[in-house]
């Protein structure tokens, strides 16, 4: 979440053009019209009113919010349009981003239908096995609450709990509830998760592992990273294969492997599809690597370019993502109804004169939407959605474009008959969000409007464990035979959103104060 990041990059033969790149627009890397030109070309067939006005934005850094709020109008109000502006993104996207290699910008199809083998250069991915010399554990679910461990009765009473406080949705305790009582889908050793963006905080691994199962780990060189991994894979009874740099006798130590462990996505995804490509087969392909600024949309387009080739190459793969709890969501009506609700029973007399006095910004309810909507759309059958509208402007367009890519490819790979998981992750207290003051000072008072952030810990292990129903439950919604009411519906099922959907504040109306609040909190 860099909120500083540069609208434009260095002329092509700058010192970081390397590997997926946004194209050149006027001599220059724009990643402001580059955004809009995407957003753009996907709504462009369903409304070519909306993609002119997103097209010729001169203050994308804040236009994006209402486009992407538009956008997501159109989706809602039919599953067919919501699959064309999937296609037509992804369309765009693979049609403008370029590949930078010696010294020429390249489409990516050029790029992923070239032949590692055939490369004069050395191949960049020499797989390496770690195994776990960890016992099998008891095979129960136990998620790390607050210093302790929920298991049981004590797992169901925190459920009931965070329903009635409006932080998940049902079909969370649902699928969780599932996971505890099937302990037998906890046992692992017959998966196979590609995960990339292997240290991650929020990312599955430990899990996985500590399950029993196969991970393929994908991330940056760094010791320090890779042996922390190596050291969680080896007390696991899981595995672990990773990619070296070069070739390592079998004698290799945990510290050479860490040494010497690691690729770049953004360079490396031709190498990686011809190796997942060999893999023995079903495999999961995860998403959980993070960049900031640009460079996570140069990453998601890496990513994406990955999983669209290694899905078109083999029909044993599934997706498998971690949505954002703040971007605009089409959510049930019955969820817009509680918020309102929320919002009655908390409003003040204070609140409404600030409200007032602000021109509405400050303490504005969820879902009051556009004049005449209050944040309702009508579907094809007439069916009434809310419009969730919890975008930050401090996390800017480029991770918003980040987090759509991966949501265009999960809805397009679905309707293409591909198993996919992707879940609502809370906001949760990792490094790279507490390094930012304001963001770690709005967590610290975001519980002043009902909102609950998560540690790692406890967020990262609820999300393994909707992993895992969505690959064992045959009737998750992650399932392509399941069938939806709308292709959307993917999106809110299962979702731990913390609050920010049920809560009766939008979101953006109440961030400053609870920076404010939250500094107070913290004696800043």
């Amino acid at each position: 979440m860099n909120s500083a990041a540069p609208d434009t990059f260095p002329s092509p033969d700058g010192p970081d053009e390397y590997g997926v790149v946004f194209p050149m627009v006027d001599g220059r890397r724009s990643t402001s019209a580059t955004g809009r030109a995407v957003v753009a070309d996907a709504v462009r067939d369903l409304d070519p009113a909306l993609a002119e006005v997103v097209g010729s934005d001169p203050d994308w850094r804040h236009g994006y919010l209402r486009a992407v709020r538009r956008m997501t109008e159109l989706e809602a109000r039919s599953g067919d349009a919501a699959l064309a502006i999937a296609g037509a993104g992804l369309d765009a996207v693979h049609r403008r981003f370029r590949v930078r290699q010696d010294g020429e910008d390249l489409s990516l199809d050029q790029v992923m239908r070239r032949d590692p083998e055939g490369s004069a250069r050395p191949p960049a991915v020499h797989p390496v096995a770690v195994a776990g010399a960890g016992e099998p554990g008891p095979c129960g679910l136990e998620i790390p609450y607050r210093g302790g461990l929920l298991a049981g009765d004590d797992l169901a009473r925190r459920l009931d709990t965070w329903l009635a406080d409006g932080i998940a949705e049902p079909s969370l305790a649902e699928a969780i509830t599932a996971v505890a009582e099937h302990p037998e889908w906890l046992d692992l050793r017959d998966l196979t998760v590609v995960v990339l963006g292997a240290g991650a905080e929020l990312g599955p691994l430990p899990s996985l592992v500590r399950w029993g199962a196969h991970v393929v780990a994908v991330d940056l060189p760094g010791f320090a990273r890779w042996r922390r991994l190596i050291d969680v894979v080896r007390a696991s009874p899981g595995r672990m294969t990773l990619p070296v740099s070069r070739w390592l006798p079998a004698t290799a130590t945990d510290d050479e492997l860490a040494a010497a462990a690691g690729n770049d996505l953004l360079t490396a995804v031709p190498d990686l599809l011809a190796w997942l490509s060999s893999l023995d087969g079903p495999l999961t392909l995860g998403s959980y690597a993070y960049a900031d600024g640009a460079d996570n949309v140069r990453l998601a387009v890496a990513v994406d370019a990955l999983a669209g080739a290694l899905t078109a190459a083999r029909d044993d793969v599934s997706l498998a993502y971690l949505a954002t709890p703040t971007d605009v969501f089409a959510v049930p009506a019955e969820v817009v109804v509680d918020s309102r609700r929320r919002y009655a029973s908390r409003v003040t007399t204070w609140h409404r004169l600030a409200r007032l006095g602000t021109g509405g910004h400050l303490f504005a309810p969820n879902y009051s939407g556009r004049p005449g909507q209050r944040g309702l759309v009508r579907t094809a059958d007439g069916r009434p959605l809310g419009i969730l509208d919890a975008l930050v402007s401090q996390q800017g367009p480029n991770y918003t474009l980040a987090k759509r890519i991966q949501r265009w490819r999960a809805l397009r790979a679905r309707a293409d008959g591909v198993r996919v998981s992707i879940n609502v992750a809370p906001a949760t207290r990792t490094r790279s969000v507490l390094r930012n003051r304001a963001l770690a000072a709005a967590y610290a008072g975001a519980h002043r409007f009902g909102i609950e952030i998560f540690d790692p810990p406890a967020a990262n292990t609820l999300m393994a464990a909707l992993l895992v129903h969505d690959l064992r439950n045959p009737e998750a919604a992650a399932a392509p035979e399941t069938p939806l009411s709308t292709p959307v519906e993917l999106f809110w099922r299962g979702a731990l959103h913390g609050g920010l959907w049920r809560g009766g504040f939008a979101p953006r109306s109440v961030l400053g104060t609870a920076v404010v609040l939250g500094m107070v909190r913290r004696g800043a």
